[in-house]
């Protein structure tokens, strides 16, 4: 089989949130994190792997349902430091930030989350974390 053989396969995005958005619609930089409490941050996040967009929604802040929606980027993007270099490098968990808005193309409605020890394992070390300073989003 060729190498160069067409496919009609296309990369797949996610991001995990507890926000309710619909298809069509846009995820834009400058409005609230999910993960922090700052008002706003320059990015919007996401990844290639659906592990890490089920992380993304069982962190977020807040009381609505978890939810994992198919994204496509409209614009350039770039690894996620929070995730890569010193962390993770070769970024494993496959996630990005773009300045671009992303685009809404669907939703995934069925996913199985991790264990609750391991979610709140994870929960309990970020607020660790922030309470020795360290914050959880660098820009």
């Amino acid at each position: 089989m060729s190498s160069n053989r067409a496919t009609p396969f296309k990369q797949t995005w996610f991001h995990g949130t507890r926000a309710v958005l619909s298809v069509g619609k846009h995820l834009a930089a400058y409005f609230p994190s999910n993960y922090s409490d700052r008002s706003e941050t320059p990015f919007v996040y996401f990844t290639a792997t659906l592990d890490a967009a089920i992380w993304g929604a069982e962190l977020a802040a807040g009381d609505d349902a978890q939810r994992i929606y198919l994204v496509e980027p409209t614009g350039e993007f770039e690894n996620d430091p929070n995730l890569t270099d010193q962390k993770f490098p070769g970024n494993p968990s496959q996630s990005f930030r773009s300045r671009e808005p992303l685009r809404i193309i669907g939703e995934v409605v069925k996913w199985v989350g991790h264990p609750g020890e391991q979610v709140a394992a994870m929960k309990a070390s970020l607020a660790a974390l922030e309470a020795a300073g360290i914050k959880p989003i660098q820009d």
